[in-house]
């Protein structure tokens, strides 16, 4: 019998993985916890596929952890986290929330944020034809101005939950910290609390209150201990990375110490060997001529490139580490190929171990380091990271 064969595609390679570590997960939640004590709820930020760390793995890794709350970026991402999270979660959605989308969101018990009058509206609206309450947390305009409801709907907003209670559960009052992870932005975020807590006492006066208020990210709530409140939504620090050198140097002044490194990278970004190449000197190496041998080398051929996730603005700056060493960059990053000069490198084989992120031996190479080499944030490099990518956790 002719025709298309049975393909295992367990079976097939891709050309790069992840390796996500589960005892580093562990122990960033618990420094976290350590940090801004047992009372505020964790709500654990997993947009952009969990900072490209893949919500399919992570969600189930922070629940292992003893983290139930995850924030989203969208009704797509909240669908994401459905698929692997536990009855007893709960899923908050920070983002965009299309009209089509509410009667889904409350149907399957998912918060939402709430900034302007319509969606208020338009949330009873759906609510009654569900037939269940929407869960929603009103953002409120602090000085961000970016999404929020502005101080002169608030009245209207508050009478339109009033009105309308046996279809609206009022979970949480909110607003983003626009900053916080710089020292000085610090004087506008203390204006954004005092803007925060106008809305609140106008709740207070019309005794229509939230069950919760949070308003802090990772930064806020390491740095202000006042800005933790009921609930903090914390992302980068449970990767492993601090926000920002500032929100670092607080930590330090706070311990007294003049190092510590309390968070550990949960990820690991791996690939091998696919050819080997001798160069002569005056030879230039891949496209252009922004490369040109200074000597005979020995050139490995690293089968990933920007289309992947690997920032084309590394070229002949960033470096991998091959048996241990490093191996610096020659050459443009091509859309799915870069070359590294291995000629200091013994012994090096096509299919031998590449760590573009990670440790290997007695080197490493951190996602900050990574990320000052290509003049990105740590978020914008790991959220960048393809879904395809095979995942592993590692335990």
């Amino acid at each position: 019998m002719t025709g298309i064969p049975s393909i295992d595609k367990s079976m097939v390679r891709h050309s790069s993985r992840i390796e996500l570590s589960l005892p580093a997960l562990q122990s960033n939640v618990a420094f976290v916890r350590d940090k801004i004590g047992h009372e505020p709820i964790i709500s654990a930020v997993v947009k952009s596929n969990a900072y490209g760390h893949s919500t399919q793995y992570f969600v189930p890794m922070l629940i292992q952890c003893g983290i139930k709350h995850f924030s989203v970026a969208s009704s797509y991402e909240a669908q994401e986290v459905l698929k692997v999270c536990l009855p007893d979660c709960e899923i908050m959605i920070m983002g965009i929330l299309y009209s089509k989308d509410l009667e889904w969101v409350i149907y399957h018990n998912i918060q939402y944020y709430v900034f302007d009058l319509e969606r208020i509206r338009q949330t009873v609206e759906a609510a009654r034809r569900v037939g269940k309450k929407a869960i929603i947390h009103l953002e409120v305009e602090t000085g961000g101005n970016r999404t929020g409801l502005p101080i002169e709907q608030m009245e209207e907003a508050l009478e339109l939950l009033k009105q309308n209670a046996d279809y609206i559960d009022f979970r949480g009052l909110c607003t983003h910290l626009a900053g916080a992870e710089t020292l000085a932005n610090h004087f506008r975020i203390r204006r954004q609390m005092v803007r925060y807590n106008e809305f609140y006492e106008m709740a207070q006066q019309k005794k229509i209150l939230p069950k919760l208020r949070h308003i802090a990210s990772s930064s806020a709530g390491f740095t202000i201990p006042e800005a933790r409140m009921d609930m903090l939504r914390v992302g980068i620090v449970l990767y492993g990375l601090w926000p920002s050198p500032d929100v670092y140097n607080m930590h330090l002044v706070e311990i007294n110490k003049v190092s510590d490194n309390p968070l550990t990278r949960v990820i690991s970004w791996k690939t091998d060997v696919m050819h080997l190449k001798e160069v002569k000197e005056g030879e230039f190496v891949g496209y252009g001529t922004s490369y040109q041998a200074p000597r005979n080398m020995k050139v490995a051929v690293i089968p990933l490139g920007y289309a992947n996730g690997y920032s084309r603005s590394l070229s002949n700056k960033g470096f991998v580490l091959i048996h241990g060493k490093r191996a610096n960059i020659c050459g443009l990053i091509n859309m799915n190929l870069f070359m590294v000069d291995v000629t200091h490198i013994r012994g090096v084989k096509i299919g031998d171990e590449v760590v573009l992120i990670g440790k290997q031996k007695n080197n490493s190479i951190t996602i900050s380091s990574f990320s000052d080499f290509a003049n990105q944030l740590n978020n914008e490099l790991m959220s960048r990271l393809p879904a395809d990518i095979p995942r592993r956790i590692m335990k």
